[in-house]
């Protein structure tokens, strides 16, 4: 069968072009300013990408197109899909169709830490001996791809809110029908389809709803919006997870820290220390996830000292905090980051991490929440734990700087922050304050202009 993909770079419709390659399917796809590593994914895999949407990209007709939900009513290939009759479906309902029927479904949603705390649950079954198949909406480093099939019944997936399609507005993750599901936290986002925080927790009540009476939910014990999508219904075991003495009662899982940054801690299950995972990763936000990952492995039977075993030699995730270059004492980051809870915790792990070594974050608010500034009064203070932030006003949003310049009035003047409208300008500012050692952590859940490797080849030529 040949299949044809529309915005194929997407970090789930690249993933499912994997999938159904491997399925012995011819797969095409087209998309729009592409940017690695999707991009470079899918041509080491052979996968044909057309850039830009056309009619003629249609040709020869395939015997199936999954539309992407980037994709609207009036870009020329849909609508070429629709007056030629030709078959068409979400990715989501392909998967759940073509995949996920009869497998053991271990899902991770919330609107934090999917992608990591799905590759972390992905790495501890695959070094048990499952070999699972599995979907994440990035590429995890200790695999090649973002997606496969797998041998078990084992699969485990990254479960999004964001809707299907653009004639199917449920959330994507209804489609997955969970055994073990991992809700890691929910907040508000995703402005441009949800009016309300209630409509997401609607959404994640559907995602329980699916969940069989004999799987299981985890969950963190302190989160009010979870405890309210909960309450509407839920018909499952329920375990939840905890750092320290948050909660001021007993948790079915929970950390103590034995290293401020969370590279080291004390798993306990039940009130009974485990094992210490230690690691390279740091951050609360990161513990949390270890002991999401950690109980929703248990379920399907793999001990939690094991799993333990496994964490400590996770190399993480693409995009996720990582090292892109230390040249001449100053390291370059790379952080999917895109929600101000996001940035605060990931910045503040890295300051518990570094001391007193300063730290420039360079940041792009890209997302659509982001654009409609939803999150601005929590924006700035967001990055309190950088000495500098560089805002990358790409989308000239009129509100970035004028909040910059309240919040500078507020503060009497302080002058740590900066907008800048191109790319050439946010390096050229990074280059003036450099100090002889230091952090630079560049955030954004896209391309950003290319920025990071323009920044890297700017400081190989002055430090190199």
């Amino acid at each position: 069968m040949h299949i044809h993909i529309l915005g194929i770079c997407g970090t789930f419709m690249g993933s499912l072009a994997v999938i159904a390659r491997e399925l012995g399917h011819t797969v095409t796809g087209s998309d729009q300013g592409v940017y690695p590593p999707m991009s470079t994914q899918l041509e080491a895999q052979g996968i044909e990408l057309m850039e830009g949407y056309r009619a003629d990209n249609l040709k020869p007709q395939p015997d199936l197109v999954l539309i992407g939900n980037a994709m609207s009513r009036g870009n020329p290939e849909v609508e070429a899909v629709l007056n030629r009759h030709i078959d068409y479906m979400s990715g989501p309902e392909w998967l759940s169709r073509e995949v996920l029927r009869h497998r053991w479904v271990l899902a991770v949603a919330g609107t934090h830490g999917k992608t990591t705390t799905t590759s972390m649950l992905l790495w501890i079954l695959d070094q048990a001996g499952f070999d699972p198949g599995y979907l994440v909406g990035g590429v995890p480093k200790d695999f090649p791809v973002s997606a496969r099939l797998g041998t078990s019944d084992f699969f485990v997936i990254e479960a999004d809110e964001y809707d299907s399609a653009f004639f199917d507005k449920r959330s994507k993750f209804v489609h997955y029908r969970p055994d073990t599901l991992i809700l890691n936290n929910l907040e508000y986002d995703h402005a441009d389809i949800f009016d309300s925080i209630e409509a997401i927790e609607r959404q994640f009540h559907h995602l329980v709803r699916t969940v069989p009476s004999q799987g299981l939910i985890v969950r963190p014990a302190v989160d009010a919006h979870l405890d309210n999508a909960l309450e509407l219904g839920c018909w499952s075991p329920v375990q939840d997870t905890s750092v320290g003495s948050e909660t001021g009662r007993m948790s079915d899982w929970r950390a103590e820290l034995l290293s401020e940054d969370g590279s080291r801690f004390m798993v306990i299950h039940h009130e009974q220390p485990v094992a210490t995972l230690s690691w390279s990763l740091t951050g609360i936000h990161n513990v949390r996830n270890a002991l999401s990952a950690i109980a929703a492995a248990r379920h399907i039977g793999i001990t939690p000292d094991h799993a333990i075993a496994a964490l400590n030699r996770f190399s993480g995730v693409k995009r996720r905090m990582e090292l892109l270059a230390d040249i001449g004492g100053i390291k370059v980051y790379d952080d999917f980051a895109h929600h101000p809870t996001a940035i605060a915790s990931t910045l503040e792990g890295l300051r518990k991490q570094v001391l007193d070594e300063p730290i420039l974050a360079i940041i792009e608010p890209r997302s659509n929440t982001m654009k409609q500034g939803v999150h601005r009064q929590t924006l700035i203070p967001s990055t309190a734990a950088a000495d500098g932030v560089l805002w990358g006003n790409l989308s000239e949003m009129d509100w970035l700087p004028q909040l910059l310049v309240q919040w500078q009035t507020e503060q009497g003047g302080a002058d740590n922050h900066r907008v800048e409208s191109s790319v050439e300008a946010l390096i050229t500012q990074a280059l003036a304050q450099l100090p002889e050692t230091g952090h630079i952590v560049i955030m954004s859940n896209g391309g950003f202009g290319g920025i990071h490797g323009k920044l890297v080849a700017e400081l190989e030529k002055m430090r190199g």
